[in-house]
């Protein structure tokens, strides 16, 4: 089902005397394509939590509509949107066992739509088997680890068969190696299910791993949608730009100058299309070649093996920042000693931006 929201706001009062209302989601207009597997994305604070619970009618929009393929959901009370819910916290009844948690939601349809024991039994163990924890459905959560418990929270979720599945950060409490392995399984059942899925998370890893797509937010405000691949290579501004990367990218004080981008006084890049201006030059970890004839002289901190990468940490005059990191092939020699490191750039990792308002400069580099 095709989720489309149409300059939607949410404001809440300010608790402060005479101040104006707190927006935590400003005129938010996108849509997300039927059974895809979108991540919202953004720092805490950011407004998606506020985002995910204007769909699912846990908070009442103060300006704009939600539809849900044509229908306008905006007003309709949660429990008729059809939607499954997935919590950081699991939310899970610690007194019932893991079938009659995943059960659970399904002892409230009425009418028409009320089944007998048995038909919420095989539910809840179709659910369960999706999940991969069928073999536990006697289990009570406190007998079960922190991903089987999270699974039983996607199943009951998965139970109601509902139009729309939301996710908020539902991976935050386990480790990192439950992490990894739960992620997959989250894609994985939404591609057999095919519902169209939102899953919110601050961790831009986690996001771009499984998403079809990426919706980047800032200050209830949204920056950026795409492809991940395409949003990391082309992001629209500075705040994305520095908001995707693990290492984070480097951001320089630079300016373009009669066709030269130069970084402190070094000309590191010749430009074209651009016009002479002072520019913000960010330049991702691996865009930074080792060579001892290269433009940028850095002074060097550290090194560190990574196997694979090596992680060389250094600082430079014009950076916006205390250190930058370079990643490079781990099979390159380097004295580890050395007071100053030089690099040639990738022109292919450089991306340039406005001073005045951090919005991408579209030239190329060479």
């Amino acid at each position: 089902m095709k989720i489309t929201l149409d300059h939607l706001t949410k404001k809440f009062p300010n608790r402060a005397k005479n101040q104006p209302d707190v927006i935590a989601v400003n005129d938010f207009t996108f849509e997300i394509p039927d059974g895809k597997l979108v991540g919202l994305l953004g720092p805490s604070g950011c407004g998606k939590s506020t985002v995910l619970n204007l769909i699912c009618g846990l908070l009442k929009a103060t300006d704009g509509r939600i539809l849900f393929d044509e229908d306008d959901v905006t007003g309709i009370p949660a429990e008729y949107r059809g939607v499954g819910i997935v919590f950081q916290n699991y939310a899970l009844y610690p007194h019932l066992t893991v079938e009659k948690n995943i059960m659970f939601p399904l002892e409230n349809f009425k009418g028409k739509d009320k089944l007998t024991r048995q038909e919420m039994k095989d539910r809840a163990l179709e659910a369960a088997k999706l999940v991969q924890i069928d073999k536990l459905m006697d289990r009570k959560p406190a007998e079960l680890s922190g991903g089987q418990q999270q699974r039983v929270a996607i199943a009951r979720a998965l139970v109601k068969r509902p139009r729309v599945l939301l996710m908020d950060e539902p991976l935050s409490n386990l480790d990192a190696r439950l992490r990894l392995q739960t992620r997959e399984e989250i894609r994985r059942i939404q591609r057999e299910t095919k519902i169209t899925t939102i899953f919110v998370t601050h961790d831009q890893e986690e996001a771009m791993s499984i998403s079809d797509l990426i919706v980047v937010m800032k200050d209830g405000v949204l920056q950026q949608i795409g492809k991940p691949q395409r949003v990391y290579d082309d992001p629209a501004n500075l705040f994305v730009a520095r908001f995707l990367g693990t290492p984070p990218i480097n951001v320089f004080h630079g300016r373009v100058a009669g066709g030269k981008l130069l970084v402190g006084k070094e000309a590191i890049l010749s430009v074209k299309g651009a016009e002479d201006q002072e520019v913000w030059c960010a330049i991702r970890p691996e865009g930074f070649i080792l060579d001892e004839n290269g433009p940028l002289q850095c002074d060097l901190h550290g090194v560190e093996i990574m196997g694979r990468d090596v992680s060389v940490v250094a600082s430079h005059a014009a950076l916006d920042g205390v250190q930058l990191r370079a990643i490079t092939p781990a099979a390159r020699h380097m004295d580890d000693e050395a007071e100053t490191v030089r690099f040639s750039i990738d022109p292919e990792k450089v991306l340039l931006f406005r001073k005045a308002d951090e919005m991408r400069i579209d030239c190329t580099l060479a």
